[in-house]
Order: structure tokens, then sequence, then C-alpha cells
């Protein structure tokens, strides 16, 4: 079993979705954990009593992943909290999907790259400023990111670039030990669009009939929480620069 007890992680936008299921993932291998949400401190602070009761100590932390100043301040607040971090999660982001290219508006984009892009690019470099030497730094990206889709051009290319990032950064840290990959996963049951299930979505009905996936399933949180501890351990400690697609073998 992973053993992270004594360290700090940070998990952007982990106030519900994959980000809270990585966190107490974390939080039940020992690790303190900052939960960081933009706007809904109600769930963020739920989290931090589930975590809590896990025996670890959590601080929730309000940040706008719009604002580098917000990135900046979040990082010095836990650092502040807790000492030093040792993993970071840099998981918050928005689902704009379903569109159609020739139908995306200039206000959709802006919206799209200002969290996905934008927020995640400043993330991973505050990351890489203040994450500790063997460290880990994970960015939670999405499987249209290296299967395109149709209808998710928007999305899938605000996840793009960020990956960049990650395979740049995994060569610039490699001295210090610090490994930097991706987590690539399909369609999550309970996160993002589907946090509140709806059994009639086009997409749901799509995923569970697509021949080729284990269990003709929909993923889970758990199933990237198991990918995110692995690359959280000491078991991926020669594991850098890598997008590992969870998607239970299928092509999307």
């Amino acid at each position: 079993m992973t053993d992270l007890t004594g360290k700090t992680a940070l998990i952007t936008g982990s106030a519900r979705g994959l980000g809270k299921a990585i966190a107490l993932r974390y939080a039940t291998r020992g690790a303190n954990i900052v939960v960081n949400y933009a706007a809904n401190r109600e769930a963020a602070d739920a989290t931090v009593a589930e975590i809590e009761q896990l025996g670890v100590k959590a601080l929730s932390l309000q940040a706008d992943m719009t604002k580098v100043s917000d990135i900046e301040q979040l990082f010095a607040q836990a650092l502040e909290q807790f000492g030093q971090i040792d993993i970071a999660v840099a998981n918050a982001g928005i689902e704009l999907i379903s569109i159609p290219f020739v139908e995306i508006t200039e206000e959709q984009f802006d919206r799209q790259f200002a969290i996905n892009t934008k927020g995640t690019f400043f993330t991973l470099q505050a990351a890489a400023r203040h994450v500790v030497d063997n460290g880990r730094i994970i960015y939670i990206s999405s499987s249209t990111a290296a299967l395109p889709f149709a209808g998710e051009a928007l999305y899938g290319s605000s996840k793009v670039a960020p990956h960049y990032v990650v395979r740049v950064l995994a060569q610039e840290l490699a001295d210090r030990g610090v490994t930097v990959n991706t987590i690539m996963p399909t369609a999550i049951d309970g996160a993002g669009v589907f946090t509140a299930a709806d059994p009639n979505h086009p997409i749901r009905q799509f995923v569970t009939s697509q021949p080729g996936r284990i269990g003709r399933r929909m993923g889970t949180v758990d199933d990237v929480a198991d990918a995110a501890e692995y690359l959280a351990s000491d078991l991926a400690g020669w594991v850098s620069g890598q997008g590992l697609v969870v998607a239970g073998g299928a092509l999307q």
C-alpha cells in the first residue's frame, strides 16, 4: 500500500468530483491535504471534514484559477500552513462539451481556456517552483486530448497545451527528482458534467454501449484516484513526462 504519511498534497478543484476523490485517497494513505475551491466553500469545508475524520490535517483555500495572483497565494498559504508541498495535482477545470467546432463562440473559447489552459499553466508553474525535491506533479487532463472526438474541439484543445508543459517540466525538473505526469480520464461518473448523474445523457449512453471498454461502463472517480495514487507513490519514481489514458481500453 502507498505510504504518504507526513506528506502534503495540494489539489486544485478538490471540493467535489475527481479532485475530492484524489484528496480522500491521499488522505487515506496518510497525507495532509490542501483542498482548493473556486466558489463553493460549503462543499470544500465538507470535504475537509471528511478528510480530517481519516486522522490527517486538511485546509480549504479559495482561489480563482483564472487569476495568477490567486494561484500564487494558494501555494503561499499552503506552505505557510504545512511547511512544504510534496504533491501538487492540477485538477481544476470546466467542461464545455458537445459543441460543434463551427458553433464555438469567442466567449466560450475565452472561458474554457482561461481556466483549463491559463489556470493550469500557472498552477504547474507554481508547483514547479514550490514542490519539494523528489516530489510529484500531476495534471488531470482528458482522454479527448489524446483521442479526438466530434464536438470536443473546444474542451479537448484546452487540455492539450498543459500536457505539452508536463512533458517539458518533466525534463526541466528531472535533476531535482520531481516527476511530472498527466492522467487522461474518459467520461467519469460522479465528476464534471456527470457529477449530477443523468442516466439519459447521450455521452453516457455512447460510453456504456462502446465495444472494447472493460465492463461496458463509465469510469469512476476511484479509477482515476487509483492512477493518481500510483503516480504519487514511490513505484512511479522513474515515470515522468507520461500521459496515462484511463478509459478502460476503449478509444474514448
